[in-house]
């Protein structure tokens, strides 16, 4: 365990099953481990890798963690597992998804997990909800923050929308 918290955003995004209840669901055993601060509006997000999938809801939350970053990393992924996400193919739907976009400002590049995450600039459905939450983040390798990103996103933020305001979270 770190000696104090961390600042870490993690991207949430479901698109199987009662997608939203699985947003508030994921979120709540979030808080059971860290302090959540803010989390942003739902985003409803046509899917890109693989397009003959439902529409994604997408959040992202902002939390603080006394957890070392493979720690953490495992227990977003026992709560994955707890709710139901399976093994697949990559890109496949999935009833949760919980990626470590920031950890504080360090960087990590181990097989198991890359801090920053690396796709962060080209995903709309993470850009414009960080941008929501904190528009001045900025990303420790490129220099650049979420709304920068935002503007420079190549694609643009087609496919991505508002769909509610931020979730109350419980905890």
């Amino acid at each position: 365990m770190c000696a104090e918290s961390v600042s870490v955003y993690l991207g949430l995004g479901s698109n199987l099953g009662e997608r939203k209840q699985n947003l508030d669901t994921a979120l709540h055993f979030i808080s059971q481990r860290m302090k959540i601060d803010k989390t942003s509006s739902v985003y409803d997000t046509a899917p890109e890798d693989n397009p003959y999938q439902p529409h994604f809801l997408n959040i992202v939350t902002h939390a603080y963690t006394t957890l070392e970053p493979p720690a953490l990393l495992t227990l977003l992924k026992g709560i994955e597992n707890k709710l139901g996400r399976t093994p697949a193919k990559r890109y496949s739907p999935r009833t949760i998804d919980i990626d470590i976009l920031f950890y504080g400002d360090q960087t990590l590049n181990t097989p198991e997990l890359i801090i920053p995450h690396p796709r962060i600039a080209e995903r709309a459905f993470v850009l414009m909800p960080l941008e929501e939450i904190a528009p001045e983040l900025t990303h420790p390798v490129s220099g650049k923050n979420a709304s920068q990103m935002l503007a420079e996103l190549k694609k643009g933020v087609q496919g991505v929308f508002k769909f509610i305001e931020p979730l109350a979270s419980k905890g």
